[in-house]
């Protein structure tokens, strides 16, 4: 066997310390898993993080999202403007609430939903804004939050691969509305599952809580009462002590990853391939995504196929939300969102994890060139 073939590159692997390893072991030995003491922790730690904003944790992003719609009153009729350039609970959530997804095209250049399209979609029912951050890259809060401001419109952040990453200096989830995080192992940090939702008051703090949990609100003398349908979403204890030993290494994880990233533009530049807006100020670098050319000797399944056999995983993130059946069976067909649409056929995802090494990072680089025929 070759060494690509017993070293394979996993298109990411979250890195998870024996210190981390150790306080999740402490948790199993003290008999309280679910939520308690270590979740109070994170929300405390996070929090801080984001200059002292109320800070929910609950069992995954998708969570997050939909219950910053519940607290921003949306529901049915309304309109909640996205990007379809995104995973597929971005528009599920809005779903689920009644309401409806209202998608919007991409800025080709950076692959996010395109300010200067989005006041041509709003309606007099239109309640929301949900700019994604995709692969890390920041959405511009100002043209955003502008658009939001002059037609009083909530803006919920789906800001799931975002954490670390900035905004005119300022951290992701320390301002704005209502700003969503996700901890899946694939994120640049984790809590093996799980989210947290960053809000602005302590009137939709309590809300949250009572979401997350069947609406209940406990009283002082055991009782407790319901007012609100809520659902079962809160984070464990188990989960919350792996994300505050992943916290303490974010921003060390979100350097490494730079310098990644900064090595795989010296090796593709100039290759042929569409490479990501170099944005080291502002991005976390979630994700490494090349764009294939239209003109490519072979379909993006080949290479994709030709890589895994050299040992390197890759993926697609993502196809376009408004041409999955579900969305077309609402109304949306295709060629409705072009530069959507063209990135989706073409986007390519390299590995990029924390523990990658640069060594790896060649290997990718001289498979993706080989492979695809490029020079």
């Amino acid at each position: 066997m070759t060494q690509m073939q017993t070293n394979p590159i996993p298109m990411t692997r979250p890195s998870v310390d024996e210190d981390t390893i150790a306080a999740v072991a402490e948790v199993l030995r003290s008999g309280w898993l679910t939520t308690g003491p270590k979740c109070r922790e994170l929300e405390k730690a996070l929090s801080d993080r984001a200059g002292g904003r109320p800070v929910r944790l609950v069992n995954s992003a998708t969570a997050a999202l939909e219950l910053a719609l519940r607290i921003a009153g949306i529901g049915p009729g309304d309109e909640v403007i996205t990007t379809a350039l995104s995973w597929v609970a971005t528009a599920n959530v809005i779903l689920t609430v009644g309401a409806r997804p209202v998608f919007v095209d991409i800025d080709p250049r950076t692959r996010l939903i395109d300010p200067d399209l989005i006041e041509a979609a709003i309606t007099p029912r239109t309640k929301a804004l949900m700019p994604v951050d995709l692969a890390g890259l920041p959405v511009d809060r100002s043209a955003i939050y502008t658009l939001a401001q002059r037609h009083g419109l909530r803006v919920i952040e789906d800001a799931a691969q975002s954490q670390g990453a900035r905004w005119n200096g300022h951290e992701i989830g320390s301002m704005g509305d209502l700003v969503a995080f996700s901890f899946h192992p694939n994120k640049n940090m984790t809590t093996g599952e799980g989210g947290c939702l960053v809000m602005s008051t302590e009137e939709e703090t309590e809300l949250f809580e009572r979401l997350r949990l069947q609406g209940v609100k406990r009283n002082a003398d055991g009782t407790y009462g319901c007012d609100v349908l809520g659902g079962k979403s809160n984070m464990t204890d188990i989960a919350a002590a792996i994300g505050l030993g992943q916290l303490k290494q974010l921003d060390a994880f979100n350097a490494h990853r730079k310098t990644l990233v900064r090595h795989y533009f010296q090796r593709l530049s100039g290759t042929g391939y569409g490479l990501p807006v170099a944005d080291f100020e502002n991005s976390n670098w979630h994700m490494f995504q090349i764009l294939i050319p239209e003109n490519f000797p072979m379909v993006r399944a080949e290479l994709m196929a030709r890589l895994k056999s050299a040992g390197i995983t890759t993926g697609v993130h993502y196809p376009a939300i408004h041409l999955l059946e579900l969305f077309r069976q609402q109304g949306w067909t295709e060629g409705q969102l072009p530069h959507t649409e063209s990135v989706a056929r073409r986007i390519l995802t390299l590995p990029l994890f924390s523990s990658m090494t640069l060594q790896e990072v060649d290997r990718v680089c001289d498979a993706v060139v080989l492979e695809g025929g490029a020079s």
